[in-house]
């Protein structure tokens, strides 16, 4: 294949119409950017959720049964602390709180309820408004209130759920209560079980708080999904506003020594935002939101960006050191670079496009936005930057523009240079031996990765309970807002037994009026997995057959109803089952009845207790297995089956991605080279060292206790993209070289002069990604940590292990005996010369 022509044309249209080349690139920024105003955002655990089978049978039943589920309301938690929040006093502030909270029409609300509300029932049954409850316990004595709080725990289940688990039934005393608030929301809140980066509660749990607080109930504090949301929300803004500042300065810091040159740097600059520019207008005309996903691709292509300017300059440098012209200088530079570009582009896009085979749309966003944000990189920096070059040097011949260097780095005669041939030092010496210990390195990193543990979870999206002392002294508008929801959500699952303890829901399709539907649902609890809840030798549930138990309990006429139509006598019917429905209907039980069967007797929903300390993914097996067991299709599902299902599919995606990218990569490295040079096993030496890195990385990752999460669960396949990066680099410099002088001479002139870019472009992108960790994002500063690493590791595994690689790859390529010039461990003896093709 003659490409060589292409590259010719693309050489001449650089240095020939270099002006209309930039004006070119400039139109088309301007016309990306009017998709920049167009980007919407879509944050939080919800969007991980969408189209898995667990999560959709959660939304059918959020939406078939009602009014527990109505999608048209929303919940707000009064959180009450105190020595004692059962006393008269402590009882009277939550009741004024409710009151308060049902006067303010705008908070919509339809109902108020808390343990107070019980007690206050329970000293005057008649009590049914919120006033008529302050009365009552007002006019209440202490030992009175005692004795109806002993009432309370003893006859209302409800009562213990919203004391906290510290409740004392002698002396009448807890620690901490809930009190919950209903309220309309015309618009409708999310019934999924993913957490969303927007709420309508949450402007109206704002003006809950601020109710609260302005009625001077300072114990009691105002919690709910819509201010988790705006938190989920803060948490990313303030994170940026904290990084990237930091990273603008590393990053304008090393560019400085890396270019050594304003102009230049500015150009390098320029260029960088027309790549971000290019990619989010993209999103925005295309209609793609931004998440939290999408936060990694500014650094991403920061990473590859600052790689290709730095290389272009720096080649091009080289040449002109030579006292070659500016038009042959860049000619030179350009026929070489855009093939290694075009080659990083290629492998690049198929690391991050193979996270298009995930189930998760975040993560598929993800794939997608990167690999085109890594393609219009590869424009801007490949023809864009040596046109904008050329007319910066052209101009500088007519005009006093500034030059304060053009030296470029790792020439033979610095210091920098020595450093930089370390690798080729010990590819000279024993490449073998060295890559053998490689091998054994990188094979234990891989054994031990296999530990690292997956998570999603809201957890995973929140800031941590306390941020470090220095970034609290911050000032504004550094300082991070005041984030309140882990500390709420820690103290609730810490105080409050309820929150500790789990459910999992099985969702029944089926003809329920058929005779054996009540008794599918029945015999499923018999003889229950582990971690669900026993009650006398049976799963601890609530469904439609509790529903008829206890309404049969209290009601004579039921019971005969039941009776008559049960053919085993264990309290199920078995036969007329509409008539059974039809009756509860039609009876006070409608409401509860309607929480486990569906209006058309088409679908069904148990809910079962499972034990508080059963981890996610034993408690979704187990629910799984019981789903299995009815005859009717069923399905697991629930917060924790969906979680742990989305956690499983973000092992299987990290898992699919990383198999995909290598090999992707691999083929087209193959094929690649044996186009250009027709060596197409280069591609294979030019993979060993992106193998190595994952390995280290995956290490580091299990070392540094970093889970896969929705955030981290990319970045294997972004570490080929970077790996790839830097060892194609490499490789194709090396090829060029070969072609002119002995392997040892094209080692040394490779790492001298691509090893000084490769440095500068490591220096800055690890320091100016790396400020990520500083993020009070958990998520984000595991992404920044671990991407710097993965750039770290890439480096160093392209400049000390790839030239033992190639080494031992001229072995066997070039020799008539290559098993026995591979099993002579010491370097190189004499010069040799590549042949025209593999052996």
């Amino acid at each position: 294949m003659d490409y060589q022509r292409y590259i010719d044309w693309a050489d001449d249209r650089i240095v020939e119409d270099s002006r209309r080349v930039v004006l070119t690139f400039l139109v088309v920024t301007l016309v990306f950017s009017a998709g920049l105003g167009n980007i919407s955002t879509n944050a939080g655990t919800s969007q991980f959720t969408t189209g898995l089978p667990a999560e959709e049978a959660f939304e059918r039943v959020n939406t078939e049964f009602s009014p527990t589920f109505s999608p048209d309301t929303g919940n707000t938690q009064l959180i009450q602390e105190g020595n004692n929040v059962l006393s008269r006093d402590a009882l009277l502030r939550m009741l004024r709180a409710q009151e308060r909270l049902e006067d303010h029409r705008d908070l919509r609300v339809t109902g108020t309820s808390s343990a107070a509300s019980i007690v206050a029932q329970r000293l005057d049954p008649s009590a049914r408004t919120t006033e008529a409850q302050i009365r009552a316990v007002e006019s209440a004595t202490s030992s009175e209130i005692d004795a109806a709080v002993r009432r309370a725990a003893d006859q209302n289940p409800q009562f213990t759920s919203l004391v906290s688990s510290d409740f004392n039934r002698g002396s009448a005393s807890a620690s901490a209560t809930l009190g919950l608030v209903t309220h309309e929301i015309p618009a409708g809140i999310s019934s999924g079980s993913g957490q969303g980066g927007s709420s309508p509660l949450t402007s109206i749990q704002r003006q809950a708080q601020f109710t609260v607080q302005s009625a001077g109930h300072g114990t009691i504090t105002v919690f709910g999904s819509g201010i988790v949301a705006a938190e989920f929300s803060n948490v990313v803004f303030d994170s940026l506003v904290l990084t990237v500042p930091a990273a603008v300065i590393f990053i304008l810091l090393f560019l400085s020594i890396a270019y050594r040159d304003l102009a230049d740097m500015a150009l390098g600059l320029i260029a960088l935002f027309m790549a971000i520019v290019w990619t989010f207008g993209f999103m925005g005309l295309a209609g793609i939101p931004f998440s939290q996903m999408l936060i990694a691709v500014p650094p991403l292509l920061l990473a590859v960006g600052i790689d290709f300017g730095i290389h272009a300059v720096n080649r091009y440098r080289e040449e002109r050191q030579h006292g070659t012209g500016i038009d042959e200088s860049m000619r030179i530079t350009t026929d070489q670079l855009l093939v290694a570009f075009f080659i990083v582009t290629g492998t690049t896009v198929i690391g991050f496009a193979a996270n298009l085979t995930s189930s998760l749309p975040p993560i598929r966003d993800f794939g997608f936005v990167a690999a085109i944000g890594i393609t219009f990189t590869f424009f801007i920096f490949g023809v864009f930057l040596p046109a904008a070059k050329v007319e910066l040097d052209t101009l500088r011949q007519r005009y006093p523009i500034p030059t304060f260097s053009e030296r470029p780095l790792g020439s033979e005669d610095s210091a920098l240079g020595g450093v930089l041939r370390g690798g080729v030092a010990i590819a000279e010496r024993a490449p073998v031996v060295f890559l053998l210990v490689t091998l054994v390195v990188t094979a234990g990193a891989g054994v031990y990765a296999t530990g690292i543990s997956t998570s999603f979870s809201q957890d995973d999206f929140l800031p941590p309970e306390d941020n470090a002392d220095w970034i609290q002294s911050l000032p504004e508008p550094f300082a991070p807002s005041e984030y309140t929801v882990t500390e709420r959500t820690n103290f609730l699952e810490e105080k409050f037994d309820s929150t500790q303890s789990g459910q999992a829901t099985i969702y029944v399709e089926g003809p329920m009026r058929k005779d054996s539907a009540l008794e599918q649902i029945h015999r499923a609890g018999d003889d229950p997995p582990d971690t669900f809840v026993r009650e006398d030798g049976r799963a601890a549930s609530t469904s439609i057959v509790t529903v008829i138990q206890d309404r049969a309990a209290r009601d004579p006429e039921f019971r005969r109803l039941v009776e008559r139509n049960d053919a085993n006598d264990n309290g199920v019917p078995d036969d007329n089952l509409e008539t059974v429905y039809e009756y509860l209907l039609d009876s006070s039980s409608r409401d509860r009845a309607l929480d486990y069967l569906s209006e058309d007797y088409r679908s069904a929903r148990v809910v079962y207790t499972v034990e508080a300390g059963a981890s996610d993914s034993e408690v979704t097996e187990d629910a799984r297995e019981v789903a299995e067991d009815f005859r009717f299709e069923a399905t697991a599902t629930g917060s924790i089956v969906v979680f742990q299902a989305v956690s499983d599919v973000i092992l299987e995606s990290a898992v699919q991605s990383l198999a995909i990218a290598l090999a992707g990569a691999s083929v087209f490295l193959v094929f690649i080279y044996y186009v250009l040079e027709g060596r197409p096993s280069l591609g294979i030496a030019n993979v060993v060292p992106v193998v190595v890195t994952v390995a280290l990385l995956a290490g580091t990752m299990r070392f540094l206790r970093i889970p896969f999460n929705a955030i981290t669960a990319t970045m294997l396949a972004i570490t080929i993209g970077l790996g790839v990066d830097y060892s194609v680099h490499v490789t194709h410099r090396f090829a060029d070289e070969m072609h002119e002088y002995d392997l040892v001479t094209a080692l040394d002139r490779t790492v001298r002069g691509t090893g000084g870019a490769l440095l500068g472009s490591m220096l800055t992108t690890v320091f100016g990604i790396g400020v990520l960790a500083l993020a009070v994002f958990p998520a984000i500063g595991q992404f920044g940590i671990l991407t710097a690493l993965s750039i770290a590791y890439a480096f160093l595994t392209s400049l000390l292990v790839l030239p033992s690689v190639l080494v031992v790859w001229d072995r066997v390529t070039n020799s008539d005996h290559p098993l026995r010039r591979l099993l002579d461990l010491g370097g190189p003896r004499r010069p040799v010369r590549p042949t025209e093709g593999d052996d």
